[in-house]
């Protein structure tokens, strides 16, 4: 697969190096265009203008969204016969992408940071991409992860929120429990070790699991014991539960007035 990367942040750098890593691109089939040359997974080309020659089979868009006139502005006419549009610009639908870019199959996409480990998720809107295009983005993202279509906008926007944020909110997570650890006693070093390790095994439990979440956690408390009265304090109805509900919207509708320019 021949690719063409516009911008190439750290969201876009951990989605190449594992394109890189699992094969389904060479890096002498990857080209990047960048403001200014930064490091690179695989040493990658890297220039201020688009390169001569064949049309890749995708371009990836990994620019600002307030970038996307600007580079619609200088790269249309060369991108006009381009197949495939991959973006991943927070805010901007198909339609849009199209309006800005005419001429390939736009494709929006929502993906997260554990991408580089190949254990991301990656959201996927595109309602009207053809089943083609379809196949080629899935193939270009089966590495990465956990590969979501969804045609409706609004779930799209919600599963974005929820994977793309999702990653913040959990380090969040892991550093408040290393803090209530300090508080009660234990040293900074030992209590974000002891932190990072339980998160890291429950997580791979969870996935390993046949059972929910919800079972796991009430398997692990005993009635009367240590767990149970921990999970009272998050159970309340003012607890975890509401305040991730908040967490949550609070990104969605950010989304929504990032999308509404």
């Amino acid at each position: 697969m021949r690719l063409w990367m516009i911008g190439c942040g750290n969201m876009a750098s951990a989605m190449l190096r594992r394109w890189l890593d699992s094969g389904v691109v060479a890096v002498g089939n990857v080209d990047v265009v960048n403001r200014g040359d930064r490091v690179l997974p695989g040493d990658v080309r890297q220039a201020r203008a688009l390169p001569d020659g064949p049309l890749p089979d995708v371009v990836v868009l990994g620019i600002k969204p307030q970038q996307l006139d600007e580079v619609a502005a200088t790269h249309r006419g060369r991108l006009r016969e381009v197949p495939l549009l991959v973006s991943m610009l927070a805010g901007a639908d198909p339609a849009r992408l199209s309006a800005a870019i005419p001429g390939p199959v736009a494709i929006q996409t929502m993906p997260n940071l554990p991408v580089e480990l190949g254990r991301g998720v990656v959201a996927i809107h595109a309602p009207d991409a053809p089943t083609a295009a379809r196949a080629t983005v899935d193939r270009l993202m089966a590495p990465l992860g956990l590969v979501q279509w969804l045609d409706d906008p609004a779930r799209f926007a919600t599963a974005g929120a929820l994977s793309g944020c999702g990653p913040a909110f959990l380090f969040r997570f892991i550093d408040a429990l290393a803090a209530a650890g300090v508080a009660a006693g234990l040293n900074a070093s030992d209590a974000a070790a002891v932190a990072l390790a339980t998160v890291d095994g429950a997580a791979a439990m969870a996935a390993a699991s046949d059972r929910g979440p919800s079972a796991l956690a009430d398997a692990v408390a005993s009635p009367g014991g240590m767990t149970r009265a921990g999970l009272n304090v998050l159970d309340q109805e003012d607890g975890i539960a509401a305040l991730l509900d908040r967490t949550l919207r609070a990104s969605i509708e950010r989304g929504a007035e990032m999308a509404r320019g």
